[in-house]
């Protein structure tokens, strides 16, 4: 269970913000009761912000390991600071300790849950079904949303390298590369507000498997890249117009399920269209 706002410290006064952070914990359900809560990640409340912006908030499990996002929180020069949680993907194991092989557990200022850096606002996490490495989808400002393949201790330069510009037109910055910073495999301008993103690893579309499904809020798309090894070369919308994509994700069943906020806000299956009938 992932949360935000985490409440310690928060002004209640009437009027006042208060102020918030990603914290995971997990728990059992027994009886329709939440019980046994243990905290998973969490920071002091030095790092609390009462910013409304880019909390990120993703969860993926590898075997023992659960990676998480955080976003910037409207602080972009802290995605570069490994002293802040900011505008990074975390690792730590599904009991809360942080891995001895984080690249930075053995800097002492550090945020030793820290995986990679340099990001704005993530948006979406899943593992590539067959190498099993973790893939990330963020915001952008405007332009620049990315898809990036995340590898332990890389820097994706946010904010001193980016495709995207500030909202009021001006540049953010003049580079979009930077030796020591990583380029994003797939990258959209205009912004399409990326939202999450799921491997299709079902049985009933064959021709799309193994590659990503990657929602879209502005744009309300649904789009499949074609995955090659860590390239991607295709984007193809499947869809539009139909509401803002929340989600997306296997079912069991082998079809892929999206959630949209739309006039009825309802969690749609994608099925494949039968070929029309042949009259004699």
């Amino acid at each position: 269970t992932l949360s935000d706002p985490g409440t310690e410290g928060a002004v209640s006064k009437e009027g006042e913000s208060k102020k918030a952070m990603t914290k995971v914990v997990r728990g059992k359900i027994r009886d329709g009761q939440w019980q046994d809560q243990q905290i998973i990640f969490s920071v002091p409340q030095r790092f609390y912000s009462d910013a409304g912006v880019h909390f990120g908030s993703r969860l993926v499990f590898s075997g023992n390991d659960l990676y998480l996002s955080v976003g910037d929180r409207g602080k972009k020069e802290l995605a570069q600071d490994i002293r802040f949680p900011n505008g990074k993907i975390h690792r730590v194991k599904d009991d809360g300790s942080i891995p001895k092989d984080n690249p930075f557990s053995d800097q002492k200022d550090a945020i030793q849950s820290i995986w990679s850096l340099g990001h704005r606002n993530p948006q979406g996490l899943d593992l590539h079904p067959i190498t099993g490495d973790l893939w990330e989808a963020e915001h952008g400002p405007r332009g620049g949303d990315e898809i990036n393949h995340i590898q332990k201790g890389v820097n994706y330069g946010w904010p001193v390298i980016t495709y995207g510009m500030n909202y009021d037109g001006t540049p953010m910055t003049e580079l979009t590369a930077q030796q020591g910073m990583e380029q994003p495999l797939h990258y959209w301008v205009p912004s399409i507000a990326v939202s999450e993103i799921d491997f299709y690893t079902g049985d009933q579309f064959p021709q799309w498997k193994n590659q990503l499904l990657v929602g879209s809020l502005a744009k309300q798309e649904l789009h499949l890249l074609t995955v090659d090894q860590n390239h991607i070369t295709n984007d193809q919308i499947l869809f539009k117009n139909l509401g803002r994509i929340r989600d997306v994700a296997n079912g069991p069943d082998g079809y892929p399920y999206v959630v949209l906020n739309n006039a009825t806000g309802a969690i749609y299956r994608l099925e494949p269209s039968k070929p029309p009938a042949i009259t004699p």
